[in-house]
């Protein structure tokens, strides 16, 4: 069988898979199948050195039966209209297993954001806006960071959406700092969401955490905040992560002979996840190839990069000491490694459960956004506790009941209470 690398293929193969065991009808598949509305527009960006260069941006909103849609905004130079279709596929699935009263989307622009100067991506943020806000709003589509952006690029964004319709309209953005109608807690909310999941499944396997050790892919915020509660809340080893460095446009993997200091490692890493190698040797750290951070002998790996990393070529280099696979990054398992994890028996806390943190904050934070009053960090997390709590034990009783795996029971979770919210609205 040919493995599937196109996002949106796979992420439709997932959701026939699970369709064909539901028995749903045909035609609400198909529906379910394609995203409601699309976006393709350009965006003309003055550039530092007097030049204009036409960038291509991205929104897509698959389904908004439980109400308005809700996805982030990826700057990578890879995007296309495939990667965020899957993306926003994925939110409905995401913000339906969490139980959140909204639907999918996700946007995106083609573009390196390291590559570009502040004044330069400000200008691009606001663009963005610009093509799209009368199809944005806080009862509409809801926006938030992603890859390549941050909490800066947000507010820049739903400033320039209150400056189109007229007033301060916070809700319409999530993921904004604190100060400018952000919530305490978002920075670590899918880190440590992740982490949440994974406590809930090393009990469930009896496994206990403080004798279990960690491979991470990426260093950006999620893997940086489940690296650090995984280390600090649970007392396990991180044992590598793998990071790709701006500059020299390579990955690199940093190991420890007795592990990794995670804090020390987030104060010489830059914005985008790129940490200062000179740093890391002098702290007795050493660098290995990018792709090794799967090969590592540990008993948890945590993809926290990109879709499609763990393939049928790369599952064959897993360690086979490995129990548990915590998906932090959106699509990072293809069905044909999937099958091969399922035949290891490792357990596999699929990616739309797994990082399902980042949103259940973002939608805390619309919340706030709504009441003008704003909660402590304290009540947040413990709030995103009880929630992501709550869902991965709802799929893991589905599970055991109807004898599947976790992503399929997920599915099943997920699109249940899409369907039958369509069913109520006389959608179908």
């Amino acid at each position: 069988m040919t493995e599937i690398t196109n996002a949106f293929k796979m992420a439709q193969r997932q959701f026939d898979h699970v369709a064909n065991r539901l028995q749903l009808e045909p035609q609400v598949a198909e529906m379910l199948r394609w995203p409601t509305r699309e976006f393709k527009f350009q965006i003309p960006v003055k550039m530092e050195d007097g030049s204009t260069k036409v960038f291509f941006g991205y929104r897509v909103q698959h389904n908004d039966a439980r109400g308005p849609s809700k996805g982030g905004i990826r700057f990578h130079p890879s995007e296309t209209m495939d990667t965020v279709r899957a993306l926003a596929m994925w939110m409905t699935w995401k913000c339906a297993v969490a139980d959140l009263p909204l639907g999918g989307a996700k946007g995106g622009v083609a573009v390196d954001s390291a590559s570009l100067a502040r004044d330069e991506k400000e200008r691009l943020c606001r663009g963005w806006i610009d093509q799209l806000y009368r199809n944005l709003g806080p009862r509409l589509d809801v926006p938030a960071p992603d890859v390549g952006t941050s909490p800066q690029m947000m507010s820049w964004m739903m400033d320039q959406y209150s400056k189109a319709v007229g007033e301060f309209t916070p809700g319409v953005i999530t993921g904004k700092p604190v100060g400018s109608g952000g919530s305490h807690g978002r920075k670590e909310a899918t880190g440590y969401g992740v982490i949440y999941t994974l406590r809930e499944a090393m009990k469930h396997l009896k496994l206990d955490p403080a004798k279990t050790s960690a491979a991470f892919q990426g260093f950006g915020n999620v893997a940086q905040y489940a690296a650090l509660a995984f280390s600090q809340q649970l007392g396990g080893k991180v044992d590598c992560v793998s990071f790709w460095d701006h500059e020299d446009k390579t990955s690199y993997t940093l190991c420890g002979k007795d592990g990794l200091n995670v804090a020390f490692l987030q104060g010489i890493t830059d914005e985008y996840g790129t940490i200062d190698k000179n740093q890391a040797r002098e702290a007795g750290y050493t660098l290995e190839a990018g792709e090794l951070w799967i090969e590592r002998d540990v008993d948890i790996i945590i993809p926290a990069a990109l879709e499609g990393q763990i393939n049928a070529e790369s599952v064959t280099k897993m360690s086979e000491k490995v129990k548990v696979v915590a998906e932090g990054a959106n699509g990072p398992t293809t069905p044909e490694a999937d099958e091969v994890l399922a035949g290891r028996g490792v357990f596999v806390i699929p990616d739309f459960l797994c990082n399902a943190g980042g949103v259940t904050v973002s939608y805390f934070e619309g919340v706030q956004n709504d009441m003008n009053y704003y909660w402590t960090e304290e009540e947040v997390l413990g709030r995103l506790d009880t929630k992501i709590t709550a869902a991965f034990n709802k799929v893991l009783a589905l599970s055991a009941g109807e004898g599947v795996g976790m992503r399929d029971a997920a599915y099943m979770v997920a699109i249940g209470a899409v369907v039958k919210a369509m069913e109520l609205r006389g959608w179908i």
